[in-house]
């Protein structure tokens, strides 16, 4: 399938489930731009566009979590706006702050607001609410990615460069079936074989493997299944993505010999 028809394959799968349990059982559909912790899946292009035009047909909440995506990750300030979706709902947290303290926030539409606001305030409550210091590091953190211009650096540039470097990687390793992701966010999917789209099983242990020599070598890349994720700082230079990359192609090289795939 070409990506545009998986795209909008994927995204009549839900409506199939919303025909199936009924409109009016669902309250949102809730998903990230692109999926993190599950190996950087990133969508065609075509996929958030027609899920949104689901979940407006079908009066659905629409919930882009921007934990992983938000503040200029792949080069916008949000993930959902790299694929021009308007979602109803925004949870985030991580970015707000780089990670510095720890601290998060719902964003709501206004319709959204005005329905549970009733003309006062919304009203919950946890012990670390608001907590003053973190919320001045997140105001200070929000301030420097602008100031520097750093969502634009992504998308114009760091993203840009990251993923031709990457794609030169797909291009002399045998051992990646696949690059994924989009600005400052990648995955490395290990194959045993590309041209027989043979994939290594857990028990292969191959991106634990490649994990650990990389490890060895200096470079910090996360595990994810069989594939390799990177997400390196919005304010990472074209000398420290080609430190980065030389230490994963000397990692994928150990890690292939290893295993035994040519």
């Amino acid at each position: 399938m070409s990506p545009e028809e998986f795209g909008l394959r994927a995204a009549h799968a839900l409506e199939e489930k919303i025909l199936e349990v009924g409109a009016d059982n669902i309250a949102a559909f809730i998903g990230e731009p692109i999926q993190g912790a599950g190996g950087v899946i990133d969508p065609p292009p075509n996929y958030w566009p027609e899920i949104q035009k689901i979940c407006r047909k079908h009066d659905i909440l629409l919930v882009s979590d921007e934990v992983i995506c938000g503040f200029g990750r792949l080069g916008e300030w949000f993930g959902c706006q790299h694929y021009g979706v308007q979602p109803d709902i925004m949870p985030m947290a991580k970015g707000m702050s780089s990670g510095y303290l720890p601290i998060s926030a719902v964003a709501f539409s206004d319709e959204i607001f005005e329905t549970i606001n009733e003309g006062g305030p919304i009203s919950h409550g946890y012990t670390y609410s608001g907590h003053p210091v973190a919320c001045a590091v997140a105001h200070a953190n929000i301030n420097i990615i602008e100031r520097e211009g750093l969502v634009d650096r992504v998308k114009n540039d760091l993203g840009p460069y990251l993923h031709a470097r990457l794609q030169q990687l797909f291009n002399e390793h045998a051992i990646i079936g696949e690059v994924r992701g989009a600005g400052l966010i990648a995955g490395l999917q290990l194959i045993k074989s590309r041209e027989a789209r043979e994939h290594f099983t857990a028990e292969d242990n191959a991106a634990n493997i490649c994990r650990d020599i990389c490890l060895d070598k200096g470079l910090i890349m996360r595990a994810v299944g069989q594939a390799m994720v990177i997400c390196p700082p919005l304010t990472i230079t074209h000398a420290e993505i080609d430190e980065l990359i030389d230490i994963a192609s000397a990692g994928l090289s150990e890690t292939a010999a290893r295993l035994g795939v040519a």
